[in-house]
């Protein structure tokens, strides 16, 4: 009797066909849909320092202290001596493993002497060891790294491809899910160095360590999954003390719950001006020249969480403790007296000390270590020196999803370049991510300067439209409604109105209100 072979109608997805194993590397399982897919060879190629080894010893300690899983690592270019000790260092105990019998570490590592290798070359002892040490320890999983170093001394490609596409072929026949490493010359150019690796693996990751402006950024690209899907592009990725930690920006969803519950900002003026407070979860945004008092929005902000007996935590990037210590006293807020009762934590670091992956590792891991119902960030625009845009914007969203994913309300500060006169708040690259934008400047009123505050956009609610004047006393924050007889404040050059055109506007104004009410 013939054999029936079943075909499976796709319904939106295949559920048949490729499976898939979860790594647990952090954000990696969300960029491949689900892991590495079973009983296949996965390509890791990359240059020197992008954390190709550390990716695929994770992948073989987490398959064996996650799921059980036995695997086998084969190093071609550290001893495994070197491997054991650099693992320790993320709390990694392989020496254990190997005494449970559920690791073993296949030392291909070169000779310290040297060795003169002559005639032809090929696999077929290695091959051998890697089957039986497969099958001795019924291991799963199994890490090879590196190729490279292999077949650097051979220049026939011809003899690179057979004899990786034997390795490949027989792991395959012995049903391991296998991840190769492999050396490139360039950040963008081939894929791996003999340019052939690539097409005898079924599954191919590029990791990156590119140089923008001052400081370097790891970044993590599946090229191919075959027979799978994946998330398309590059996403950066840090080395923390758990190991690799990818941010999938693109595995975010829009589904962050909408709270309708409002906080204090900390100034009965500006709570009026938003329609009764910030939202619980939203993320608030003070933009404005240097000097114009953000930062004061930012202590009264916290001073108010603190006061109703909940945690804040401030991520400063512009000064120290102690100036922001002085700085808060001096407006009669005590954040020192705070920070003793548990309710305040200050983290004041240099914006180039770390990549910004490294700071939004470091946020994420605060938050979820002190738990605050508020956080704040002084100043966005301080760590965005240096870095691209697309790096930039890419942190701030992973902030503010995160933020939203926690139920915290965020205010973040921002410097804008102009001293006066209007700034296009869309230049900042962030405005279209946060909630509320509140809009500081100064104006030049009657020969003196004047600070000035907006509520220039606030999502769900009604604001005041007003421009109002802004000082700041020793009680803190003072908003006061003294710019109505004034017109082009936003735009650095006031002129005061006269009674004729004053009441011309009002006739317009309420023209247009009529108007909107007929809309409804």
């Amino acid at each position: 009797m013939n054999e029936i072979i079943q075909t499976v109608q796709p319904e939106g997805f295949v559920t048949a066909g490729v499976q898939k194993i979860r790594t647990m590397i952090e954000g990696f399982d969300d960029i491949s849909h689900g892991g590495m897919p079973i009983g296949r060879t996965t390509l890791v190629s990359g240059t020197s320092g992008t954390g190709k080894t550390l990716f695929a010893v994770q992948f073989i300690y987490n398959g064996i202290t996650h799921f059980d899983e036995p695997g086998v690592l084969v190093t071609f270019e550290e001893s495994p001596a070197d491997i054991i000790k650099n693992a320790c260092s993320f709390g990694w105990d392989l020496a254990k493993l190997i005494d449970e019998g559920k690791l073993f570490i296949l030392d291909a590592s070169p000779d310290p002497e040297g060795q003169d290798i002559v005639g032809n070359f090929d696999l077929s002892a290695l091959i051998e060891r890697i089957q039986y040490a497969i099958r001795k320890y019924k291991a799963k999983r199994v890490s090879i790294d590196s190729v490279t170093a292999v077949f650097q001394q051979y220049d026939a490609a011809s003899v690179v491809r057979r004899e990786i596409f034997r390795l490949v072929a027989r792991l395959k026949q012995v049903g391991a899910t296998t991840v190769m490493t492999t050396e490139r010359v360039e950040e963008y150019g081939p894929v791996a160095r003999f340019g052939v690796e690539e097409f005898v693996s079924d599954n191919v990751i590029i990791v990156r360590n590119v140089l923008e402006g001052e400081r370097r950024r790891r970044t993590m690209e599946i090229l191919k999954l075959r027979g799978t899907t994946h998330m398309k592009g590059e996403y950066p990725f840090t080395m923390t003390n758990d190991g690799i930690n990818i941010f999938p920006l693109g595995a975010m969803r829009l589904t962050q719950k909408s709270s309708n519950v409002r906080v204090s900002s900390g100034d009965k003026t500006l709570d009026e001006m938003c329609g009764g407070g910030f939202f619980k979860d939203s993320i608030i945004l003070a933009t404005g020249a240097t000097g114009t008092g953000k930062t004061l929005l930012v202590s009264k902000f916290l001073q108010n969480a603190c006061m109703n007996g909940n945690r804040a935590l401030l991520f400063a990037y512009e000064e120290s403790r102690a100036q922001l210590f002085r700085n808060a006293y001096s407006w009669g807020i005590d954040f020192e007296e705070m920070e003793q009762k548990g309710l305040l934590k200050l983290l004041c670091t240099y914006p180039e000390s770390a990549g910004l992956e490294d700071h939004l590792q470091t946020i994420k891991s605060e938050i979820a270590e002190f738990k605050p119902s508020r956080i704040a960030i002084d100043s966005l625009s301080a760590l965005a020196r240096g870095v691209s845009n697309n790096a930039f914007r890419q942190f701030v969203i992973g902030v503010t999803g995160f933020a939203k994913q926690e139920e915290i309300t965020g205010f973040f500060t921002n410097t804008s370049d102009q001293f006066m006169g209007s700034n296009s708040i869309t230049d900042s690259h962030i405005s279209t991510i946060t909630d509320t934008i509140i809009m500081l400047q100064y104006v030049e009123i009657r020969g003196e300067m004047s600070r000035a505050i907006n509520v220039f956009k606030m999502r769900g609610s009604w604001h005041d439209k007003g421009i109002r004047e802004y000082t700041i006393t020793e009680r803190g924050p003072q908003i006061k409604d003294s710019f109505r007889g004034y017109e082009r404040i936003i735009s650095g050059s006031p002129t005061r109105i006269t009674v004729n055109e004053k009441s011309e506007l009002s006739r317009i104004l309420q023209g247009v209100q009529s108007q909107d009410n007929d809309d409804i």
